[in-house]
């Protein structure tokens, strides 16, 4: 019963491309392109870009950061010379809009990496670097798993 349980719940894997890896998950669907920050960090950090047809949202950013980030600090994405401010909670960070969602995956798809930088609630700084290798198709294939 739980196998059963558990297979239902897994997403679908769509493949692996280079350091991204694109997946399908049911109830309700959604299809998201994901990674993990190039250096291993503490906790379960990732960057991905999703796509849920039943609320009509396509190219969706969502960040987990790789430590809770202090109450005031902002969060930044960059890619290149690009910058991007995100909307953020403590451990988790999004962007702000329609558009800048539009304008970061355009820039992912151009650029070699991004990375993430705030502020830790310790007060240190932190930064989770991402390559940009295999994003686009990745980011391509789980939008088209969603049409």
């Amino acid at each position: 019963m739980i196998a059963l349980l558990l297979a239902v719940a897994a997403p679908q894997a769509i493949g692996i491309h280079q350091r991204w890896g694109a997946f399908r998950d049911e109830g309700p669907t959604r299809c998201y392109a994901i990674s993990r920050p190039v250096q291993g960090k503490v906790g379960a950090p990732f960057a991905s870009v999703a796509t849920w047809p039943g609320a009509r949202v396509r190219g969706q950013l969502h960040v987990r950061l790789s430590r809770p980030k202090a109450a005031r600090a902002g969060v930044v994405l960059a890619i290149g010379e690009r910058r991007f401010d995100l909307t953020a909670g403590r451990i988790d960070a999004w962007s702000p809009d329609v558009a800048t969602d539009r304008a970061i995956v355009a820039a992912m798809r151009g650029g070699r990496s991004m990375s993430i930088e705030s502020v830790a609630a310790n007060g240190a700084a932190f930064v989770d670097v991402y390559a940009l290798s295999g994003a686009a198709t990745a980011i391509d294939a789980a939008a088209l798993a969603c049409l």
